[in-house]
């Protein structure tokens, strides 16, 4: 009877729950929310949500490409920016920033000169001229996800939109004209730079930087400016474990993924090693400035990437280096050494085996047999 009796007490309450009258009872000083509707507060704390799970980069980028949207609307519409914008809009702004060729012949691209030069002395551009075509993509994805954020029907899905940069595509393709790629660092390169790295505490710094990024299998610059002891782990005198729990590739910190161990050994955990000591870092960032002859502030990835061409350059190699060009520049001797795929993969934690085989593929071809059939000596000679 008891047992029956609570039972038929808890429904009963669970009833009053139900039919709204908790609501009554307590007085809360606050409506309740319309299960029909998603309120203010809520929207704020998604774009909260949002904006905090997104890479320090992302945030970057996305915040450039909105303000360049803006400069450029002002200078070419006389007016401020706002959403939506219209689908003309959208194909003004493809054809203002790639090159086509005219009935004449004249490859040149729509962007006023008076318009080009103020956005440059303006900083939203770094030179004039036409943009990379996967900086005009990168913008137009940015514009749709602002009208998505905002519940609007994005321009940049319209099937004009679509075909016009379809169209650019196919053509900068006929012209040869790829996607901008640093030059990748391979072993040579890095011995070069490495030697270069004899100028006291920074150049402790640089050896064990260039070091810990490309040993642990070509880090991006965002993981090494992100690099903190908390997470590197000493197995002996000469080997480190950096466990990487955050990547471009896993967002969600997996970090019970095996993979995201990165081991540091040899020579790149001398490095390491005597950067700690000279420093005296026993926590926080890894690789710092140095101001003064001291370790200071964590370095941004930015900086990681003047590092890169400042070695470079005092090496005195020629090309298109960056922070990238480690991260290429491994895979290419990974390719160049017969690495296992999966091996090297599980290093630089590639998701694509596409993009990932560009570079490996491009050192793999030095050494192999089909492209080294023909004999040195010519057989008419023989």
């Amino acid at each position: 009877m008891n047992k029956t009796y609570k039972k038929t007490t808890y429904r009963r309450k669970n009833g009053a729950r139900n039919n709204g009258s908790l609501y009554g009872k307590y007085k809360l000083p606050f409506p309740p929310l319309d299960p029909h509707k998603t309120s203010p507060e809520t929207e704020q704390a998604v774009l909260e949500v949002l904006n905090e799970g997104a890479s320090r980069n992302t945030r970057r980028s996305y915040d450039d490409a909105l303000n360049y949207w803006k400069s450029w609307f002002q200078l070419r519409y006389g007016k401020p920016f706002s959403l939506p914008v219209s689908i003309p809009v959208v194909q003004q702004f493809i054809l203002d920033h790639l090159e086509r060729t005219s009935l004449t012949g004249r490859i040149s691209h729509g962007l006023p000169p008076e318009i080009d030069e103020f956005l440059v002395s303006d900083g939203c551009k770094r030179k004039t001229g036409p943009l990379a075509i996967s900086t005009v993509r990168h913008r137009l994805a940015v514009l749709s996800n602002a009208h998505f954020s905002n519940k609007l029907q994005s321009p940049v899905k319209d099937i004009s939109v679509r075909q016009l940069l379809q169209s650019f595509q196919r053509t900068y393709a006929r012209r040869g004209k790829t996607p901008d790629q640093k030059t990748a660092i391979t072993a040579e390169s890095l011995e070069l730079m490495l030697a270069t790295c004899t100028d006291g505490l920074k150049g402790l710094r640089d050896r064990a930087l260039l070091l810990f990024i490309w040993a642990s299998g070509g880090r991006r610059r965002s993981e090494a400016s992100a690099a903190m002891m908390r997470n590197l782990s000493q197995i002996d005198s000469r080997t480190y474990l950096y466990n990487l729990f955050h990547s471009k590739t896993d967002q969600m910190g997996s970090s019970a993924r095996s993979c995201s161990n990165k081991p540091i050994v040899g020579r790149a955990a001398d490095a390491l090693t005597a950067w700690l000591e000279a420093s005296g870092i026993r926590d926080g960032p890894i690789f710092r400035q140095v101001r003064g002859g001291k370790a200071t502030d964590a370095i941004s990835d930015h900086s990681v990437c003047k590092i890169v061409k400042n070695r470079a350059r005092l090496a005195g190699l020629i090309g298109n280096f960056g922070a990238h060009s480690l991260r290429s520049g491994f895979v290419t001797e990974a390719g160049r050494r017969g690495v296992p795929l999966g091996e090297a993969m599980a290093l630089t934690g590639h998701r694509s085996v596409d993009v990932f085989l560009g570079y490996f593929q491009a050192g793999a071809v030095e050494n192999s047999s089909a492209a080294n059939m023909l004999p040195e000596t010519s057989l008419d000679s023989i």
